[in-house]
């Protein structure tokens, strides 16, 4: 099935720009071949804290509406129970980072299906407070810091001061990503509860803001820190001597890439509104909506900003 157009590139840009406190212009009228969104077909969509501000995007341009007017829509349960949502039937279409080790056993355990493709890289990063004089870590460093064997800033050209180092819950989509593309086989150490945070925004206030000083580190995805201007006051440190930017994330140079992924249950018919929307997402159209809002997309659409 060809993939329908819902909107030109350019006129979905414009929407865009715009969607913040105006609504959106409706769509053209449809063509024979074309799928028509509206609230009562919209699938309902779910997935991580950091897709978020796409879930609005898409919403807006193809129902029309301002993010405003779309919020209602985009009630995200983070990562890894978008999962769960997805396999208890309560939600439709995911656009989610790769959950914990546990949804893919209760996956297995349920026999439930799946289809699901990458629609964009991110990467894994780790972030200190502005005034820390480190900017580079080795990948060795970084495991280090997280087993515990290396304690002080000083052992890795930084100040005297201990290191802090904050990590995220169990099941979020970071902490999966920090275990898999970091830690591989290492144990991490066992972190107080102070230094462990449920949410990707309490952890980087937290890297801040700690007791006044630059002694925290701590990590969160590359769209996040870096394109919701999250990391204000703080330093996102290079790995390996590689700078996180959307050219060496795309070209694999920085080391800790992962991936965002659309899903959708396995054997939906090709009409339906949510293999429509999965569909789309891997388009042309809407690779240039995920690049326009600041995630690195699968396919290069060029510069869209």
């Amino acid at each position: 099935m060809k993939c329908p157009r819902f909107l030109a590139p350019l006129l979905a840009l414009c929407l865009l720009a715009g969607c913040g406190q105006t609504p959106a212009s409706p769509p053209p009228d449809p063509q024979p071949e074309q799928f028509v969104f509206t609230r009562e077909n919209f699938p309902r969509l779910n997935g991580s804290t950091s897709t978020v501000p796409l879930g609005q995007a898409i919403a807006s341009v193809l129902l029309g509406e301002s993010r405003e007017e779309v919020s209602d829509l985009i009630q995200f349960s983070k990562t890894t129970q978008s999962f769960r949502e997805l396999m208890d039937g309560r939600a439709d279409l995911l656009i989610s980072a790769e959950p914990a080790e546990s949804i893919w056993k209760e996956k297995e355990e349920r026999g439930f299906a799946w289809e699901m493709e990458p629609f964009a890289v991110d990467a894994l990063v780790f972030i200190v407070n502005a005034d820390n004089p480190v900017d580079s870590l080795t990948t060795e460093q970084v495991q280090k810091i997280y087993t515990g064997e290396i304690t002080n800033w000083s052992q890795v050209g930084g100040d005297d001061l201990e290191i802090v180092p904050f990590q995220r819950n169990a099941e979020a989509g970071s902490q999966t990503a920090m275990r898999k593309l970091v830690m591989k086989d290492l144990p991490m150490m066992e972190a107080p509860a102070d230094y462990v945070r449920g949410e990707m925004g309490d952890l980087i206030q937290a890297v801040a803001a700690f007791d006044g000083s630059a002694n925290a580190i701590g990590y969160t995805v590359y769209y996040y820190a870096n394109d919701m201007k999250m990391a204000e006051g703080l330093k996102i440190l290079s790995i390996d001597g590689v700078e996180p930017n959307a050219d060496t994330i795309r070209s694999g140079a920085y080391p800790f890439l992962n991936n965002y992924y659309v899903l959708t249950a396995a054997g939906l018919a090709d009409d339906a509104p949510a293999k429509v929307l999965y569909n789309w997402l891997l388009s042309e159209e809407g690779q240039t909506l995920v690049a326009h809002e600041g995630y690195v997309s699968v396919l290069d659409v060029g510069n869209v900003s």
